[in-house]
């Protein structure tokens, strides 16, 4: 069974999409892997699948400009910060035995990072990603706070063209919180204010912003 979840002849000329999914139900976690296996590396789209369901994601310009905008934002606090980072970027992140598998637009590991410095991660043994951030401006069919938190990822950033939720993993489950555990020096209104000055030009807005952290 395939869904669409933006159907392509509903679309006006003033409508803008950020993403398109396409899901597909009832599908093992074999044929899964071997969907994964065929369609390779080298693509744009991004594939989540949930115990069954598999959800293909291309990502269009709002998603993509937001998606490596923000990981800017992380990157400029982690060196001014003078904290160490393994970008682990839209990897694919198997856990056969949950039966899970995503492709998020930007995870790193930071306060993990020695743990898996120059080495190829392995969720079989390593732990999971310490911080995982997702751009959903569009419909998605996957629960995706109950998704990372199988995995046990400790922080979730999720962000929908808008709004920064940030969550933090208690007890098994996500807490939504105001302030980053990993930056608790940083409020949501730097990155709004970051993203909006980028706007009108990324190269200044990089610098004003590194600037201000340097300072506090």
């Amino acid at each position: 069974m395939v869904s669409t979840i933006t159907k392509l002849s509903n679309i006006t000329p003033e409508t803008s999409l950020a993403e398109q999914r396409v899901v597909f139900h009832n599908i093992s976690w074999e044929n899964y892997q071997q969907i994964l296996a065929a369609l390779g590396q080298n693509r744009a789209s991004r594939l989540i699948y949930d115990q069954g369901t598999l959800e293909i994601t291309m990502p269009l310009e709002e998603h993509e400009s937001a998606a490596r905008l923000i990981e800017l934002f992380i990157r400029i606090l982690v060196v001014e910060s003078n904290l160490k980072i393994k970008t682990m970027g839209s990897t694919t992140l198997n856990r056969d035995d949950l039966q899970r598998s995503a492709e998020p637009d930007n995870c790193y590991y930071i306060q993990n990072q020695p743990k898996v410095v120059g080495k190829k991660v392995d969720l079989n043994v390593d732990p999971p990603p310490d911080l995982i951030v997702e751009v959903d401006i569009t419909h998605t069919d996957i629960n995706k706070l109950t998704f990372y938190a199988s995995m046990g990822v400790p922080e979730f950033w999720r962000y929908n063209g808008k709004i920064l939720r940030i969550y933090q993993l208690q007890k098994h489950e996500y807490i939504e919180v105001e302030k980053s555990p990993t930056f608790p020096h940083i409020t949501k209104e730097q990155l709004y204010q970051f993203l909006q000055d980028c706007q009108i030009d990324e190269v200044q807005a990089e610098k004003s912003f590194r600037a201000w952290v340097k300072q506090i």
